[in-house]
């Protein structure tokens, strides 16, 4: 375990561009921003894929970390074009980055699509990679640390001296129990490499709702593959609570530590599959190109990748949007030591030569039985124990090993296969082997018989390659020699059977065949180039179990069951898995040969002629009987010899049963030789008329894609000019909207100007009437002195007053008409003014229409005001020259009552009376005509003077 340092780099790699438009002129930058720090690429060709190749990294500690990862805080990434003329930039789109995903393992790059993006038809995306890194600067020497490390060997040499193959290949060496990687007498140093599945969460989220999250019957393991080693966990039935001690898988290596690090960096991540049967719910990759950074001081310290990887479902499936805590992972450790102390003889182990292959037969005779490769009895050890088993396993294999036979017993754990030696540094003898007395020896056997429907256009040499450690052996099984295999054709595969005999408990191999399916490679055999591989073919082997058994009789009498099972599956592309490759015919046969028994031991006469007879219950025994005299002997050697009898009588009968039905499966083979032949003859003419219409389409569809390619350049050149032609007339509008702005904005000043001055006129109008109305009160106050005055002045001035009394109504009658001229003058002005003002209210937009109504409402209001100003002075003026009249009038009556009366003259009285009448009824009508105006009140003043001078002339005609 490696400890972690608190101080962390955020990496952010911006890598490359795609769907970007060409634009030459321009370049392209990306500026990321995360906790208000930002940082950016160097500017780049702005073309369709432009190569940024930048890292952008912020440094923080762990505890900042986990406070961004719960705030959510994102990194967002801005994607500028920068002209390099005028620095001007202009936002092309942004991504958001999930702070939560990021990881402390290498993980593949992304593409994110630019979200806002300016170019929206080509949808342009960016290659963005992120991960942490621990910030090693923090415990180095500063002395030295910036101090370049020595760069990794190139691939294809070792230190620059000693050629290498690229790639490395891993070799197993099953006689000394490790794999070699690289040339053997230069690389000689021993190391282990481990993998340990410690603990699990959040498995649930892998499976959908609509299934259980238990299994009863195979349970769910996790399985990978270690160096070509298939390694599987201990089952566990519940997903929501996975009860499983971890496990580790060791594999020991030879190599050197150079080429071990070259030969890590070009291994593909390690995939752990969580599994259940024989489907994979999920899988999580864990990379070991950061096991071999780390495995640069693995001779100071052991080099290890850990952590917890999230588990990624199928494609098929798609796993919601989750948060951290609630995805699914798997924790796993990889570590790679050096071992300690040198590789010594008697230290390696060996191991027993994988199933071969039998050898062809002649051209003549039949196809082999099962029967020919099977041996005559159980070797005295099963095959050695394959390399997938754990280590946990290989302990409690060891335990077995080491037991007595006779220490067995059904309680104990089986053993499904006995090995000689059970892990790298261990070594088992032989002869101590423990098979529970419950064990079956079974015979599997396996005859992959064809290969057809080859859907590649090129022709391979075919060769197919299997191994299943469950039978004892992980050494791989391939057919030998290669056959060429072309498109739409079926070969036959030579030398392609094979039989297993093993021991095992049925319920293990049950188990087994269920839950682990037995995989067949496809490899193309190149005659210069190493071999490729080129798909794989997955044979369940629950479908033997479930297919019909038939009893059998062997040689010696002994019973067995046999189960046949024959189909046709498909062969699958490896990166492709629904686009298959070919089809594979096989047959497969398991026979259950009953309970392991013990070799029967034969004691020769020489022996039993040392044994002492049995005591006789006399004194004095006699002699014993020969045994070959006795009559049972005699019965069951005439029994045998019948029995060999019958036997050969029936080993007869079947040797002609097998001849007649070969000769006629011979016939029926040429007849249906025949009808195949012309079959193919026939479909290779209609594959021709075929290929024929086929290469009439293809020239159709050429010359299309000639038109189509013309009509999408002339669309496009359509498409650009429409586009020219859109901004030049948006420009056009543009300036004619800005020019019309400005236009009304100079009018409505203009109008603003106009209103202003109006506004300034009313206000020196009201400052007159308010000068007029002062005047007005001072000549009040001046004539009410003077009536005073004329109250006490003697009667002989009447006259004179009379006269200037006369000259002033003259002079209000003068003033009376030029006030009205005054006032008809006001109105034309006013007339003019609100011809203006409709005029303008005309021109104006729709912007200031509402303004201009509530001007307009205001000059309505101000002319009702003028217009009651000047009625009310009209008015005023009158009944000031009519008071006068009166008054002139009371007094000159006053004094012709006091001088007595006339009475030459008695008409000026009465037309007194009738002026003051008149007066009156006109002072009322007046009165009474402004109340119903609405405009003024009892309030009022002119109202109260009016009121006043009705009851003067009330009081008048009293007195």
């Amino acid at each position: 375990m490696t400890a972690k340092t608190d101080q962390l780099l955020i990496v952010v790699s911006v890598l490359e561009g795609r769907h970007f438009p060409k634009r030459p002129r321009l370049s392209l930058v990306v500026q990321a921003s995360f906790d208000g720090e930002q940082l950016a690429t160097d500017p780049v060709e702005h073309r369709e894929q432009p190569q940024f190749s930048t890292e952008l990294a912020w440094e923080l500690d762990r505890k900042t970390l986990h406070q961004h990862r719960l705030q959510r805080t994102p990194i967002k990434l801005q994607c500028f074009t920068l002209d390099p003329v005028s620095q001007k930039q202009e936002n092309v789109g942004y991504i958001v980055l999930d702070l939560r995903s990021v990881q402390e393992v290498r993980q593949d790059p992304r593409w994110y699509p630019l979200l806002s993006s300016k170019y929206t038809k080509q949808k342009p995306a960016l290659l963005i990679r992120m991960m942490l890194e621990n910030d090693s600067r923090t415990s180095q020497p500063s002395p030295e640390r910036f101090k370049a490390k020595k760069a990794p060997p190139r691939p294809g040499s070792l230190s620059g001296s000693v050629p290498v193959p690229d790639p490395l290949q891993a070799q197993l060496v099953p006689e000394q129990g490790y794999h070699q990687v690289g040339p053997a007498d230069v690389c000689r140093d021993m190391f282990v490499l481990s993998v340990t599945v410690a603990f699990t969460t959040n498995l649930e989220q892998l499976v959908p709702s609509t299934k259980k999250l238990s299994s009863e019957d195979s349970g769910f393991f996790f399985y990978y593959s270690l160096l070509g080693n298939d390694i599987t966990s201990e089952p566990f039935q519940n997903l929501l609570r996975p009860d499983f001690e971890p496990e580790r898988a060791s594999v020991r290596i030879r190599s050197s530590k150079q080429v071990l690090q070259v030969f890590l960096s070009q291994q593909p991540a390690l995939q752990v599959h969580l599994c259940c049967g024989n489907h994979s719910l999920g899988s999580a990759e864990v990379p070991l190109s950061v096991l071999a950074a780390a495995s640069v001081f693995v001779d100071v310290k052991p080099a290890t990748v850990e952590g917890a990887f999230t588990l990624q479902p199928l494609r098929r499936t798609k796993l919601p949007d989750l948060p951290a805590d609630l995805q699914p992972t798997v924790g796993v450790a990889i570590t790679l030591r050096r071992e300690e102390g040198p590789l010594q003889p008697s230290e390696e182990k060996s191991s027993p030569a994988a199933p071969r292959l039998p050898d062809p037969p002649p051209a003549e005779q039949d196809p082999p039985d099962s029967s020919a490769h099977r041996p005559a009895d159980l070797p005295p050890g099963p095959p050695a124990l394959p390399q997938s088993h754990t280590e946990s396993a290989a302990e409690s294999l060891l335990e077995e090993v080491h037991k007595e036979p006779t220490g067995a017993s059904d309680d104990e754990a089986p053993l499904l296969h006995q090995p000689e030696t059970t892990s790298s540094s261990i070594s088992v003898s032989a002869p101590k082997v423990s098979i529970p007395s419950s064990a079956h020896h079974y015979c599997f056997s396996l005859d992959l018989r064809s290969l057809g429907k080859f859907s590649l256009p090129q022709p391979i040499s075919a060769m197919l390659r299997y191994s299943y450690p469950f039978f004892g052996s992980a050494a791989p099984i391939m057919t030998n020699p290669p056959v060429e295999l072309q498109r739409n054709t079926q070969v036959n595969l030579p030398q392609s059977f094979c039989a297993f005999d093993f021991a095992a408990l049925p319920h293990q191999l049950q188990d087994t065949f269920l839950r682990v399916p037995l995989l067949v490679e496809l490899w193309h055999r190149g005659s210069s180039s190493r071999d490729q591989l080129i798909g794989r073919a997955s044979i369940l082997l629950s479908h033997l179990l479930s297919s019909s058994r038939s009893r059998t009789v062997g040689p010696s009498g002994e019973q067995s069951w046999k189960q046949t099972h024959q189909d046709q599956i498909p062969v699958v592309h490896l990166q492709r898995s629904t686009e298959k490759v070919a089809e594979l015919s096989y047959e497969a046969t398991l026979e259950d040969l009953g309970f392991i028994r013990p070799k029967q031991v034969v004691v020769s006469e020489s022996s039993q002629r040392d044994v002492p007879a049995c005591p006789q219950p006399s004194a004095h025994p006699a002699a014993p009987l020969s045994t070959r005299d006795t009559p049972e002997y005699r019965a069951a050697l005439e029994l045998e010899l019948w029995k060999e009898e019958q036997e050969d009588q029936f080993d007869d009968q079947l040797k002609q049963r097998e001849l007649r039905h070969m000769q006629a499966l011979a016939e029926e083979w040429k007849k249906r030789d025949a009808e195949r032949e012309a079959l193919v003859r026939k479909k290779e003419l209609e594959f021709s008329l075929l290929e024929d219409k086929l290469q009439k389409t293809l020239s159709d569809l050429e010359t299309r894609e000639k038109h189509l390619a013309e009509a999408q350049l002339q669309t496009q050149r359509l498409q650009r000019q429409l586009q020219s032609e859109h901004e030049l007339t948006q420009k056009e509008l543009q300036e004619a909207g800005r020019r019309l702005q400005r236009e009304s904005d100079h009018r409505v000043e203009l109008e603003r100007d106009k209103v202003r001055l109006m506004e300034e006129e009313r206000a020196r109008l009201l400052q007159q009437i308010t000068d007029a109305e002062a005047r007005y009160k001072h000549l009040e106050r001046e004539f009410q002195k003077y009536r005073e005055e004329q109250n006490h002045r003697p009667e002989i001035r009447l006259q004179a007053e009379l006269n200037l009394l006369t000259l002033e109504k003259v002079e209000l009658e003068r003033k009376l008409e030029s006030s009205t001229k005054s006032k008809l003058h006001y109105k034309q002005q006013w007339g003019r003014a609100l011809k203006e003002l409709a005029r303008f209210k005309q021109r104006e937009q729709e912007n200031a229409a509402a303004r201009l109504k509530r001007q307009e409402a205001e000059l309505e209001a101000m002319k009702l005001r003028y217009l009651a100003t000047e009625e009310k002075e009209a008015v005023r003026q009158d009944r000031q020259e009519l008071d006068d009249i009166r008054n002139q009038l009371n007094r000159l009556k006053k004094q012709e009552d006091r001088l007595g009366p006339a009475p030459s003259d008695p008409a000026p009285s009465s037309n007194l009376n009738e002026s003051s009448e008149e007066h009156l009824s006109r002072l009322l009508e007046e009165r009474d005509t402004l109340l119903r105006t609405g405009v003024y009140t009892h309030e009022d003043r002119i109202i109260r003077e009016l009121n006043t001078q009705i009851q003067e002339v009330l009081r008048d005609r009293n007195l």
